[in-house]
């Protein structure tokens, strides 16, 4: 199958990201959103960061404008029925990406591949909701999206081969590095990601050391460019915690268990870069504030 016309639904950090690398890579994007004020800033966050990218000599003019004529955003679901391939980037909540699945499969083509963008959440049980779980697959991008050159493929139950095929040339053709995963809690990424995360979140609830230092470990004793609580401020906190506790209903294993100072935090609306409080402290622009 070959994808021309795709479908981005979600225009925030994720969604926006997606539709960027897409339209830059010459592929006729519709980027919807639920109404006109987010949909507005996710198309002034992908316009700022294309002009960077001229800015920068990284891109030129001619191709920035091009890009972005390719680009259509909407407030309309129906709109997805120009789509051959749709790739969902909602919040990470599985009532949510269900009830939008199932209106998606009634408005969608017939041979229209749907994909989510869940990190965590089970590609089957999405699946079922629809008309078409041969045609239903994980495709989960990496923040941030236009520089991270990860994707990781789930094939869901009944995900068909040529389903399988399609998507990773799609990965290809938008310039990520596909792999490749089961249908189980977590994928591959954060099958590893959540417990290294959790494990600093109980060093630090017990003492042993400062954020600073347990980050600063993680940089230059495992040559990680981000440390595990940056990083979870970087990802949500709420999202973090959302995750623990789809993996630990999986699979039951106390390493996915969210520690106790993940959900105080969580409960105070320390969110991480977004609420410009969690581990650490943030401006509006997400760069970090002293104490």
């Amino acid at each position: 199958m070959t994808v021309k016309q795709l479908y981005v639904a979600g225009a925030g950090l994720m969604g926006a990201g997606i539709a960027q690398t897409a339209t830059a890579r010459g592929f006729d994007v519709t980027i919807r959103e639920v109404d006109d004020a987010p949909l507005a800033r996710g198309m002034e966050n992908i316009k700022a960061r294309l002009e960077r990218l001229v800015q920068k000599g990284d891109l030129d003019a001619a191709t920035r404008d091009a890009a972005l004529g390719r680009l259509h955003p909407t407030t309309s679901m129906e709109a997805a029925g120009r789509a051959d391939f749709v790739i969902e980037a909602i919040t990470e909540n599985f009532d949510a990406k269900r009830d939008l699945f199932k209106r998606l499969d009634g408005i969608c083509k017939d041979d229209a591949i749907l994909a989510s963008n869940t990190s965590s959440i089970p590609i089957t049980a999405m699946a079922a909701v629809t008309r078409r779980p041969d045609r239903f697959i994980g495709m989960h991008f990496f923040n941030p999206v236009p520089r991270m050159p990860l994707v990781e493929v789930t094939r869901g139950r009944d995900t068909s081969d040529a389903t399988v095929a399609t998507t990773l040339e799609l990965s290809t053709s938008l310039g990520k590095t596909p792999i490749t995963s089961l249908d189980y809690p977590g994928f591959i990424v954060n099958r590893m990601l959540v417990p290294f995360i959790n494990e600093a979140i109980r060093a630090l609830m017990e003492g042993l050391g400062t954020r600073e230092d347990i980050d600063r470990g993680a940089k230059l004793g495992l040559n990680h460019p981000m440390g595990p609580l940056e990083l979870a401020d970087f990802v949500g906190l709420d999202t973090h915690l959302y995750i623990c506790g789809v993996l630990y209903d999986g699979l039951h294993d106390s390493r996915f268990a969210a520690p106790p100072l993940l959900r105080q935090l969580v409960d105070a609306g320390h969110f991480g870069r977004k609420s410009g409080r969690g581990f650490y402290r943030y401006g509006p622009d997400g760069s970090r504030l002293p104490d």
